[in-house]
């Protein structure tokens, strides 16, 4: 029998084991997918914990996951854009990807081209779209200077790759081990911290026009301090602070699509896009893999592999 995550209340990392399953078995417009890796997030994290439970409320025994990679096993009768046997990159909505199987709707999978890490692929989606909707966010014009903070994180270190491509000037907030990966990248780094409003405007020559937002703790705040307008500050955490402010929140939602995927997946094809993998995890050990997610200090992302 296939195993997946799974956990019957809400609770901390204690609350998740692997368990043995009845087989998932597609419908008409479905596809069964064998997973090779799939990407965890800290949405996953505060709905297990219930923290969600009021817009998100989970149904007991309650799976995990919305990113996967993997290779399609079966499909429906009516699916006719994968075949079995095809490697495919995905995501559902149906909090289910971090098993060894799952079925999956047709229109949420793309193929994954050749050059692309089963890794990256699998810790692609809600990453890699939030970024794309933060930028867009932001409507960033060439010759523009925008700051994302958490800029080494699994979001913020694909957001600042995206705003370097749509022609922006990039300073990127992040801890001093990571300042080479960001200049690297075409980034600015700036280390966070006290007295970083001084370090910005030293970066930036003193103009700033946009600012992506991806940890929290008072950036929206130091955004409008800094001058930026509200309606180019996007935030992907800080909600209270956003309707305080009337700054933009729009993330993963607001770019959840196969679309919006394909897209991303050609970037990482072409070389023009890295998604950094911070560590791999065995399936078994995703109580661990949570808890390193929760340290808050990962460059890249944290991926599940059965």
């Amino acid at each position: 029998m296939p195993r997946a995550v799974r956990f019957d209340h809400y609770g901390g990392v204690d609350v998740l084991h692997v368990v043995e399953v009845d087989r998932p078995v597609p419908g008409h417009d479905q596809v069964l997918v064998r997973v090779e890796a799939a990407g965890i997030n800290p949405g996953e994290a505060a709905i297990r914990e219930g923290a969600m439970a009021e817009r998100w409320p989970a149904t007991f025994p309650s799976g995990q996951g919305s990113d996967l990679a993997g290779v399609v096993e079966e499909t429906g009768s009516a699916v006719k854009t994968v075949s079995v046997g095809d490697e495919i990159i995905g995501f559902t909505n149906n909090r289910a990807s971090q098993a060894e199987l799952v079925v999956v709707d047709a229109d949420h999978l793309v193929r994954r081209p050749a050059h692309v890490s089963g890794e990256q692929a699998g810790a692609l989606f809600v990453a890699g779209t939030t970024a794309y909707a933060t930028v867009r966010a932001v409507s960033l014009k060439a010759g523009e200077t925008v700051v994302v903070s958490g800029a080494a994180g699994g979001v913020g270190s694909i957001a600042v790759q995206l705003a370097g491509i749509a022609g922006a000037r990039v300073l990127g907030l992040a801890a001093a081990e990571n300042h080479a990966w960001l200049a690297d990248h075409g980034v600015v780094p700036v280390a966070y911290g006290d007295g970083v409003a001084e370090r910005i405007r030293a970066a930036s020559g003193g103009k700033i026009d946009a600012f992506i937002d991806t940890f929290g703790s008072g950036y929206v705040e130091l955004a409008l301090e800094l001058g930026v307008a509200p309606d180019r500050i996007d935030t992907i955490i800080d909600f209270e602070a956003a309707a305080k402010h009337g700054v933009k929140t729009d993330g993963n939602g607001a770019a959840a699509s196969a679309d919006v995927l394909a897209e991303l997946a050609g970037m990482i094809e072409a070389g023009r896009l890295e998604i950094p993998i911070a560590r791999v995890y065995r399936l078994d050990d995703v109580r661990e893999a949570y808890r390193d997610l929760a340290r808050r200090h990962t460059h890249g992302k944290i991926v599940l592999i059965p």
